[in-house]
């Protein structure tokens, strides 16, 4: 196999070594601090090739979200299809494990603080933020109606608390990534069986 940056190596591959190589970087430390002289290091190949692949620091940043994006709400929207607002919900926990595996770090360029508002790095990201959120949006609002809840506060903090408990779930992953999207996906369901109440209070 081929190592990032010897010749001989097709420009697609290389440029996938490169964009996993600024996933990485980008999602570890940011895109305010994230270095293109560290990410052309650890690619193998100097800085002038990736601003020739890529055209400038925005233009790696967007190539590496565009392909993180793609891939989580692909997986996303595949899960909508489930009957049910809470098999939905499993589903759809599955679906980014299953795109996220071995790949934490794209959900942290997806939904990077650290992006200077406005800028074209944020609106590359927000374009995914913006249709991830509205399908959970979409499954919190159905997981309420099933309860014959028309809320909108209710509707407002339980999609903070989806996105919340999404996000710790990705960060702690990352922090155990021996764990496959099946393990995840059975700890998660077991998890919540648990907190879940199986009387009404007061029953």
């Amino acid at each position: 196999m081929s190592r990032p940056g010897t010749k001989g190596v097709p420009r697609g591959q290389r440029e996938d070594q490169i964009l996993d190589v600024a996933t990485t970087e980008f999602g570890e430390h940011g895109y305010a601090t994230a270095s293109i002289a560290e990410i052309a290091s650890a690619a193998g190949v100097s800085k002038p090739l990736v601003y020739a692949y890529f055209g400038s620091r925005d233009g790696l940043h967007a190539a590496c979200v565009h392909r993180a994006g793609k891939s989580l709400v692909e997986a996303v929207a595949a899960a909508q299809s489930a009957q049910g607002a809470h098999d939905r919900a499993l589903a759809t926990l599955t679906g980014i494990f299953h795109a996220l595996d071995g790949r934490t770090q794209n959900w942290k360029i997806i939904y990077d603080a650290t992006l200077p508002r406005p800028s074209a790095a944020y609106s590359v990201a927000r374009r995914y933020q913006d249709a991830l959120n509205g399908m959970g949006s979409a499954g919190v609002s159905q997981i309420l109606a099933d309860a014959g809840s028309r809320d909108g506060d209710d509707h407002s903090l339980l999609l903070t608390l989806w996105f919340s408990i999404v996000s710790s779930t990705i960060s702690w992953w990352s922090d155990h990534p021996a764990h496959s999207p099946e393990d995840m996906t059975e700890r998660c369901l077991r998890l919540f069986t648990m907190i879940r109440p199986t009387t009404a209070p007061g029953a």
